[in-house]
């Protein structure tokens, strides 16, 4: 199983003197493309900066705040950070004890971003653990509801994750994009959006294009990965990558589309590649 605590294998470690790769940034297209820190663990924060600046990427997802300032010093930003490290994917806002805790959290967490220019921080529902899909949205609905004024205030957008919960993560509920939907429109605020991971979807719903077109205001953020295995964007996985980038590109949509996979092979000459596949 891979997720974002997983380390990548040793072999990465020499990719920082493959920098060639990223000598002809992509052309720039009309999204803006990021790369999740967690999968080049073994880079250096600032190397894979400056790769990822000659790429042609605009930022980094997934810092935590004391990592936010990094990518500035090359150019670009942290796209997604963490506001809230005690909130993890299995322990959520789907249960109400948690609530006080994510809050303070949050007071914290989302004028550190804000300060740092960070646009969006992450949020999970949590898993099941034998609860109702419907009682989860409700208490979902009332955390954010908690939130959705903090963000509001400093203008920073809370993304809900939606993950699978058939290969990744068994039993997190937030593993459809119509409950995440659905709990966005209840609190109905600018700043509460869904993080919708293709990788994930795919895996669970498929029929990608039309429903990210069906609900493309409650989207705030993409993620990237192959299906299956979650590597690269390559002609070995079943998702048409430069068709889905273009449908997104061709909507009302202004936030960032973040590479989110494993990469086989010379790591930051696969991301180049991934990056030219969905510059549209």
């Amino acid at each position: 199983m891979i997720n974002r605590r997983h380390l990548i294998g040793s072999s990465l470690a020499a990719c920082a003197t493959h920098g060639a790769i990223a000598a002809t940034p992509a052309p720039r297209g009309r999204l803006k493309q990021s790369v999740s820190r967690w999968c080049y663990q073994d880079i250096p924060l600032d190397t894979l900066c400056a790769a990822a600046a000659r790429i042609g990427l605009q930022g980094i997802d997934l810092l935590q705040p004391a990592e936010y300032d990094v990518p500035r010093r090359h150019g670009l930003r942290c796209t997604m950070g963490y506001a809230a490290e005690m909130m993890t994917i299995a322990d959520g806002l789907n249960r109400r004890e948690h609530h006080d805790a994510i809050e303070r959290a949050f007071r914290i967490g989302i004028p550190q971003a804000a300060k740092a220019g960070v646009p969006n921080v992450i949020a999970f529902s949590g898993n099941r653990r034998g609860m109702s899909d419907e009682e989860g949205a409700a208490n979902t609905v009332i955390g954010l509801n908690r939130l959705k004024r903090i963000a509001e205030d400093h203008g920073v957008t809370i993304c809900v994750e939606l993950l699978n919960s058939k290969v990744d993560h068994p039993d997190y509920m937030a593993d459809h994009t119509d409950w995440g939907v659905r709990v966005a429109r209840e609190v109905n605020s600018p700043r509460v959006k869904l993080l919708y991971d293709i990788y994930h979807m795919q895996i669970m719903e498929g029929d990608l294009i039309a429903t990210i077109r069906r609900n493309i205001r409650w989207i705030g953020h993409f993620h990237t990965g192959g299906v299956p295995g979650r590597h690269n964007l390559d002609d070995s996985q079943e998702v048409n990558w430069r068709a889905v980038a273009k449908s997104v590109a061709d909507l009302p949509f202004d936030g960032y589309f973040a590479h989110e996979f494993v990469p086989t092979g010379d790591p930051l000459t696969v991301l180049a590649q991934a990056v030219r596949t969905c510059t549209v």
